[in-house]
């Protein structure tokens, strides 16, 4: 695993909404529409004032690519964070799979995962 550079925010628009250009920089953007909400993860400096947001995520990125057979990844992963009382946020593409955690539990995720047999790149 990876862990990316720089904090994300998880942002909450209308279902109806466009996709935002404000949210289309850095290393990682990731867009989720359901029939009730858009949601937006992007660095946390593009959000502009006014919009819901969750700030101070990080992300890690599973190294990759991943194949639709493989079994058991994020859970795993989630189990190893569980077991250190630190919540997450799952994303996953087509090629693998993103682990968002707050900013302050950082550390100890990351102390988490490495008891847990996973290596991770800071």
């Amino acid at each position: 695993m990876r862990v990316l550079p720089g904090e994300l925010a998880v942002c909450r628009l209308d279902p109806s909404a466009g996709l935002p250009a404000w949210a289309m920089h850095g290393p990682f953007t990731a867009f989720t529409r359901t029939a009730d909400e858009l949601s937006v993860i992007c660095p946390q400096e593009c959000v502009p004032a006014g919009v819901l947001r969750e700030p101070g995520w990080r992300a890690l990125k599973v190294a990759g690519p991943l194949g639709f057979t493989m079994v058991g990844v994020l859970a795993g992963i989630a189990g190893a964070l569980a077991g250190a009382q630190i919540s997450l946020f799952a994303v996953s593409t087509f090629d693998t799979d993103y682990i968002l955690v707050k900013q302050a539990d950082l550390p100890g995720a990351l102390q988490a995962l490495r008891a847990a047999g996973y290596g991770v790149k800071e």
